[in-house]
């Protein structure tokens, strides 16, 4: 069969990597795709938001399954516009994706049908917003309704921090159109755990665990990112916790999602924290987290092709997913100043290091080909992932690996999974 995957960044390649294993893969595309991507796959110059050239493209190339992976495309009805045109996709529609879309949907869809959340308050204006804000208690979050790149959230430490919030998201626009709206939700503490699932509309099949580091610097200091690294499995997800979050979480949210009418067939991210009064979600995602897709699919044992087409046709209850009993950790290697200002355009070294490794990945988020060689061109540049059969196996291996690289300006955080050393 001929598969596209629609994106360019380290999650793609991630999924390219596991979706090119697939015995039933004769031909792999990837619009936009990357460097990386690129060894493995024919990358196509064709943005993610541009919907008519995928369409036209999937169906010159008789294209047998499009995955679409990034939200912007998901959230803005790209699923719906292939489907119009016969073709097979997997990713929610754009009524389904909206659970990533608009932040104040999702808390509302949380509140009527009882899933454990954090309180919340929305809001349209600025005044009002402050106005709440004089008598709420601190910290509190402020989180932009819409699509920000992973970066629409504030964390505020006390009134004044959060009208200059306030402002910056709902006035100066700061993460535009999506600061629009604004939830101000109440500040959750625990630790932070990221489960991704398989979803054919009705069933739910979740996948390993994992976590995410987003700020740009040791310690969690430093601007909110796309993120930093991750590891999988989180040792603070137990069997326990598990069994809770399947009945009050993770089923409530698919049935939920049918009772009003926005079937989704997919995968949903569950942002989680573990607070003491239990389980809580902070987030959904209507996709594969990035980085957490680098350290999961690495551990999955399954045809991921199987898997997608079970989700399409409504048949997930007939898959057995399963995961390797071992770990993974990912540390993103980043271009210095990232998330704000920072360079392109240097030559990355050592990514031969990492041909014919079957516990060692190189995922490429950030690079595109030139006449010197790979260079980067974003600011998170490469994900290295490594296996190990504990995570502090996992943890050294990746830290090792990521010393087989160099580029001018590389920067990346020390502390990915040191909460490993202290559980």
């Amino acid at each position: 069969m001929k598969v596209l995957i629609v994106g360019g960044g380290g999650r793609e390649h991630a999924i390219a990597v596991s979706v090119s294993k697939s015995e039933r893969v004769e031909q792999l595309y990837c619009a936009p795709g990357n460097a990386g991507i690129g060894q493995i796959a024919q990358c196509v110059p064709i943005g993610v938001m541009e919907f008519d050239k995928i369409a036209a493209f999937a169906k010159e190339k008789e294209i047998d399954l499009v995955i679409v992976a990034p939200d912007d495309p998901l959230v803005g009805g790209l699923t719906d516009v292939l489907e119009k045109e016969g073709l097979r996709v997997f990713g929610p529609r754009k009524n389904a994706a909206i659970i990533e879309g608009s932040k104040a949907f999702s808390k509302e869809l949380m509140k009527k049908y009882h899933i454990p959340t954090a309180e919340y308050e929305t809001f349209d204006s600025a005044e009002k917003a402050c106005e709440y804000l004089e008598r709420a208690s601190f910290p509190i979050v402020l989180k932009a309704d819409g699509l920000a790149l992973g970066k629409g959230v504030l964390i505020c430490q006390d009134l004044q921090e959060a009208k200059d919030g306030v402002k910056a998201i709902m006035l100066d626009k700061q993460f535009g159109s999506a600061g629009n709206r604004l939830v101000i939700e109440e500040f959750l503490t625990g630790r932070e755990v990221s489960v991704l699932s398989f979803v054919d509309g009705k069933t739910i099949k979740t996948m390993t665990s994992a976590q995410d580091h987003k700020r740009a610097g040791d310690g969690d200091t430093g601007l909110n990112t796309g993120g930093m690294g991750t590891f999988s499995p989180s040792p603070f997800y137990t069997e326990e916790i598990d069994a809770f979050c399947r009945k009050y979480i993770y089923q409530p949210t698919v049935d939920a999602l049918a009772c009003e009418g926005r079937e989704f067939k997919g995968v949903i991210f569950f942002g989680l924290m573990l607070t003491e009064k239990g389980p809580r979600v902070l987030e959904y995602n209507a996709r594969f987290g990035d980085p957490e897709t680098q350290v999961v699919l690495p551990r999955m044992k399954n045809d991921i092709i199987q898997v997608m087409e079970a989700c399409i046709d409504g048949k997930l209850d007939e898959i057995d997913l399963q995961f390797e009993d071992n770990a993974a950790v990912c540390v993103v290697l980043a271009s210095k100043g990232y998330p704000a200002a920072y360079e392109k355009g240097f030559v990355i070294n050592g990514l031969e290091r990492f041909d014919g490794q079957d516990s060692y990945f190189c995922f490429h988020a950030g690079t595109k080909e030139s006449e010197m060689g790979i260079v980067t061109s974003g600011g998170r540049v490469l994900g290295i992932t490594a296996k190990g059969k504990d995570l502090k196996e996992a943890r050294a291996n990746a830290y090792a690996a990521a010393k087989w690289v160099s580029f001018e300006n590389k920067y990346m955080r020390y502390d990915i999974g040191k909460a490993i050393d202290e559980s």
